[in-house]
């Protein structure tokens, strides 16, 4: 069995530092604290990006300045000083973003398919998806779209059998024990429950998307007419 966390070379000017291998708070906690403690440390100016994920880190660097063993233990000494410890963006004290969403019809077709999954009825999985709180882990897939980790287990969804090959921008949508929001039009197999009227991904804006790992969410239900009356606004 790995122990973590542990730290494993990813190329010839990248290193990967894993810190277990569930979907977790506190290790998704102790990714973001070490790319903060990297950003303001003495070497963060030979490090070129960070591809953060739900258990682990990749810090990609310019091999002109450090070797891979010394990057490596500059990343160690970090690690084992306990500057990692878990402490979460989330509980910093900002506002969680407000989402609104139309929920079912045709902006959410596969409200009644996770609410028959679940046996319960629309109403009761628009009340408990709207009515919890939920934590960016990572953004991937796609440029901005946020996994969202804190879905009440009562409404968890397996994803389509046959993926669709076109996904409406802003549709929200549940996959297995997570939710998410398509930020742009793409395919997607999630099951679809509603959709928002916010732009949450522009590529001219800094940072260009509106959720970024370690915030946190909450979906607020609008109806089908505020939707679109938003959507003619915007």
């Amino acid at each position: 069995m790995p122990q973590y966390p542990r730290i494993i070379p990813a190329s010839d000017s990248a290193l990967l530092i894993e810190f277990g291998d569930t979907i977790d708070y506190d290790i998704n906690d102790r990714v973001y604290s070490l790319q903060r403690e990297i950003e303001v440390s003495e070497f963060s100016e030979a490090v070129e990006e960070f591809i953060p994920s739900y258990r682990s880190l990749l810090v990609e660097y310019d091999p002109a300045e450090y070797g891979y063993q010394e990057i490596h233990d500059r990343v160690a000494m970090l690690v084992e000083s306990g500057g990692v410890a878990a402490s979460r963006i989330a509980d910093t004290g900002e506002d969680a973003h407000q989402i609104p969403v139309a929920y079912g019809g045709d902006y959410g077709p596969d409200l009644n398919t996770v609410a028959d999954h679940a046996g319960l009825t629309p109403e009761e999985v628009i009340e408990i998806h709207s009515g919890t709180d939920y934590h960016v882990f990572m953004l991937g897939f796609a440029p901005g779209f946020p996994y969202l980790g804190g879905l009440d287990e009562r409404i968890a969804c397996p994803r389509l059998a046959t993926p669709r090959t076109l996904v409406p921008a802003g549709s929200v949508g549940i996959a297995e024990a997570q939710t998410g929001v398509y930020p742009n039009a793409s395919p997607g197999g999630w099951q679809l429950i509603g959709q928002t009227p916010m732009a949450l991904f522009d590529v001219e804006a800094d940072p260009p998307a509106a959720m970024l790992p370690g915030t946190k969410v909450n979906f607020v239900p609008i109806t089908h007419d505020e939707y679109e009356s938003r959507l003619g606004s915007g």
